[in-house]
């Protein structure tokens, strides 16, 4: 643990996943880029869930979804337990100021999260309206980041939540779902380097040429508020963390369970604390950044938590890092009831359906884009495989399901050995059967009743 507690700045931003150039990405953003330099870059960081508000609750709790309750949208009726406790919760509690600037999506009731000041109006759902789009637009939550610090509208120390609407997908007129191209400068389609688990195909190179505009947003924002916290004299008593929810809003990303679905990006910052200039292979869950940060503020965790603290592997602390042998990944509702649970080693990934699904689910803003046009005739139809295993060492792409051929029967065996003792563990509700929704009464009631 450290003697003096720094500022914490939180910065997430939507269905980013890892498109970055800092990630090998063939896209420039050079501010993002210039952050890991400074500190730890992760990169096999993974979200509990490939979905926003189940994943963001992870994120703030460090407890998975089907713990904190939060297994659904939080705009669909799914709230995290009300005796759940997030990280400014935490924080306050030893003295932190809270902040909340941009979009959170935790809650439909944002006096449930207790922040101490509230910066943004309409700060649930991204896609609500234009006016909410635009406050919550990376360049206006950066201006007002930046016009808080310079104000020194704070007393320290502070945390600082701060949400990005990019890289959301926006309906257009039309009703297909892009990335707002009129507000955002795209990229040519014929320059951008195509997905590697996705064919070759217009739809996805226009989809992707208009995404790094809002990619572009974002890296600006992060220069706007870095600059901000050393203009202030902020930097070197800051820990600055950059990450995402889940993968970016393309067919076989978000809303599966492959990696492409559940990897986000991690950047770690404090400057004399957290090692610099250092990338990290190891397996990170994102559970893992609550107790990490709680862990950098000298909070002794509290064993509810289920991630566990990396400190000792970013920074020089005398103490050996047990570093994880698997992360463990779900999904049970978004806009369609899709239950699934999977595990991840290094080698293999092991994924179970609950459910008759299409072969690859494809959220409502991902089946009605251009990506979504080229995939859904193949992708969106049913059924999927109960068991799915991948040998991600010979199909990194996880487009060989290896479950029936004989020489993986052990360790399919195994994995799914292990993927049901953690459900049961941790009180899966989807042991007992489907999982119902969070405006199940709405459902079941009748009109008649009040008559």
């Amino acid at each position: 643990m450290v003697d003096l507690r720094p500022n914490v700045l939180l910065i997430h931003a939507h269905d980013l996943g890892r498109y970055l150039g800092c990630y090998g990405v063939d896209i420039e953003t050079p501010r993002i880029d210039s952050l890991a330099a400074d500190g730890a870059l992760f990169e096999r960081h993974f979200a509990t869930a490939p979905q926003c508000s189940p994943s963001r609750g992870s994120l703030i709790t460090g407890r998975v979804p089907h713990v904190n309750g939060l297994m659904g949208l939080a705009h669909g009726d799914w709230e995290l337990h009300e005796d759940e406790r997030i990280l400014p919760q935490y924080l306050t509690d030893v003295g932190y100021e809270t902040h909340l600037f941009g979009l959170q999506h935790i809650t439909q009731d944002t006096d449930r999260l207790e922040y101490d000041h509230v910066h943004s109006e309409g700060n649930l759902y991204p896609g609500v309206s234009p006016a909410v789009h635009q406050a919550n637009r990376a360049r206006n939550v950066s201006a007002v980041v930046s016009s808080f610090l310079d104000a020194s509208a704070y007393e320290e120390p502070f945390f600082a939540s701060i949400g990005f609407f990019e890289c959301h997908r926006v309906e257009g007129d039309d009703g297909r779902f892009g990335f707002d191209a009129e507000y955002y400068q795209a990229d040519d389609p014929d320059a951008v380097r195509p997905l590697p688990y996705l064919p070759d195909r217009r739809g996805v190179r226009h989809d992707l040429a208009e995404m790094r505009g809002m990619v572009y947003a974002i890296d600006d924002a992060v220069g706007t508020i870095l600059d901000a916290l050393a203009e202030n004299g902020l930097d070197e008593e800051t820990l600055v963390l950059l990450t995402t929810e889940h993968g970016i809003a393309f067919p076989r990303a978000k809303g599966t369970c492959y990696d492409a679905g559940i990897e986000a990006a991690l950047i770690m910052c404090y400057p004399g604390v957290i090692d610099a200039d250092e990338r990290y292979d190891e397996l990170i869950s994102n559970v893992d950044v609550l107790p990490t940060i709680l862990d950098l503020t000298g909070i002794e965790i509290p064993e509810v938590v289920d991630g566990k603290s990396f400190v000792s592997l970013i920074t020089d602390r005398d103490e050996t890092y047990v570093e994880r042998d698997r992360i463990f990944a779900e999904m049970t509702w978004h806009d369609m009831y899709n239950p699934v649970r999977a595990v991840r080693t290094d080698r293999y990934k092991y994924v179970r359906s609950f459910w008759h699904l299409p072969t690859v689910y494809l959220p409502t803003d991902v089946f009605a884009s251009e990506s979504g046009r080229e995939v859904r005739e193949t992708d969106g139809v049913p059924p999927r495989q109960y068991e799915e295993l991948y040998d991600l060492h010979d199909a990194p792409q996880e487009d060989d399901n290896v479950v029936y051929e004989p020489r993986y029967q052990d360790i399919r065996q195994e994995l799914s050995r292990e993927l049901y003792e953690w459900m049961d563990a941790t009180d899966d509700p989807l042991l007992d059967g489907p999982v119902l929704p969070g405006d199940y009464d709405g459902i079941q009631s009748w009109p008649h009743e009040s008559a």
